[in-house]
C-alpha cells in the first residue's frame, strides 16, 4: 500500500483501491442498489442512481463529493432519516428499508448518533438540556437524564458549560455539545454531516480529534464532506459523484488531528475526550465568550 496524496482538484493519487468491507469484517450499515428520486416542479430528479455501500464495524469512513453529488442524501438514507425509492438498507443485518417511521425512530435512537453542520441545538436551552433530549425520546427516567447528559458533556471537555445557552458558546463549543448529544444514548455508529463546515480551522481540528478519539474507542464514524483535507482524517474514503459511488480507497497517510491539536494548541482549545471533568483552559462559568470565537 502506498502513501496518499491529494491534489488541488481533490483527486486521490497513489492509494489502494478497495470495495466494501473485508470478508472478516462485520458490516454494520449497508446499502444495496439504493436509488432516490424526487419530483420537483414537474421534474423527476435522481439524487441517487443505484448505490452500493458497506460500512464496517469500528471503521472511520468518509463519504466525499462535491455539492449536489448525492452524498448527503446517501447519509440521510443510511442514517434512517429517509426511505430509498428502490433498493435496500440494512443496519446490523436487519433490513430497515420499509420500516414504519416509529420503527425507524427506535432503531435510530438506539444505534445511531447524528452530528450536523448547523449544530441543530435549541438556542434558548442550556447545553445539558440539549444533550438530554435524545434520552427523553428514549424513555430514560428524568432522575437519570441529568447525570448521563453531564457525563457526555464532560467527555467532550464541556463540564463547565453545562448551563450555558447556545448563544453563549463558540461555534466549536456548540459542535461539541452536538457531539455529546449524539453520544448520550451510547450509539454504535456516529454519522457526521460536514461537521467542520461552520467552524474556524482551530475548532475544526478539535472536532476532528474528538471524532478520531471516539473511533479509537470502537465507535463507527461516518463523515460526509466535500473537503479532501477532512476526508484524510478517515481510514477509508468513498467518492460520490452524480448519484453514484465512483471510487473507494483506503487512506494510508491519515491526518491525526490529535497531533494537529498539540501543534496548534491554545488555552481555550482544551483537551481530548476524557472520562470525566472539564478540559483545562476552557473559560469558567461566568466568563464572557462571544459566539463564533476561536474555541472548539
Amino acid at each position: 500500500m502506498t502513501g496518499m496524496q491529494i491534489s488541488d482538484d481533490a483527486e486521490f493519487l497513489g492509494t489502494h483501491e478497495v470495495h466494501g468491507c473485508e470478508v472478516d469484517e462485520r458490516v454494520v450499515l449497508e446499502a444495496r442498489g439504493v436509488t432516490k428520486s424526487y419530483h420537483l416542479e414537474g421534474v423527476d430528479v435522481e439524487a441517487l442512481r443505484g448505490v452500493d455501500l458497506q460500512v464496517c464495524a469500528g471503521e472511520m469512513l468518509a463519504i466525499m463529493g462535491p455539492s449536489g453529488s448525492g452524498k448527503s442524501t446517501l447519509m440521510h438514507i443510511v442514517g434512517l432519516l429517509d426511505h430509498p425509492t428502490t433498493g435496500t438498507v440494512t443496519v446490523e443485518g436487519v433490513d430497515v428499508s420499509r420500516m414504519e417511521p416509529n420503527e425507524l425512530a427506535a432503531v435510530r435512537n438506539k444505534r445511531i448518533g447524528f452530528v450536523f453542520q448547523a449544530f441543530n441545538l435549541l438556542p434558548r436551552t442550556a447545553a445539558i438540556s440539549n444533550v438530554e433530549l435524545p434520552l427523553v425520546y428514549a424513555g430514560v427516567p428524568g432522575s437519570k437524564r441529568g447525570s448521563i447528559a453531564r457525563e457526555a458533556l464532560e467527555r467532550v471537555g464541556l463540564g463547565d458549560r453545562l448551563n450555558h445557552f447556545s448563544s453563549q458558546l463558540s461555534g466549536g463549543q456548540q459542535q461539541r455539545v452536538a457531539i455529546a448529544r449524539a453520544l448520550v444514548t451510547e450509539p454504535s455508529i456516529v454519522l457526521a454531516d460536514e461537521p467542520t463546515g461552520n467552524l474556524d480551522s482551530r475548532s475544526g481540528v478539535e472536532v476532528m480529534a474528538i471524532l478520531q478519539d471516539l473511533n479509537d474507542q470502537g465507535i463507527t464514524v461516518v463523515l460526509v464532506t466535500h473537503d479532501a483535507n477532512v476526508a484524510r482524517h478517515a481510514k477509508r474514503v468513498v467518492h460520490v459523484m452524480d448519484g453514484l459511488v465512483v471510487r473507494e480507497e483506503l487512506v494510508d497517510d491519515r491526518i491525526d488531528a490529535r497531533v494537529e491539536r498539540a501543534v496548534v494548541a491554545e488555552p481555550q482549545l482544551g483537551g481530548a475526550i476524557s472520562g470525566a471533568g472539564s478540559s483545562p483552559g476552557i473559560p469558567a462559568e461566568g466568563e464572557t465568550e462571544t459566539s463564533g470565537g476561536v474555541g472548539a
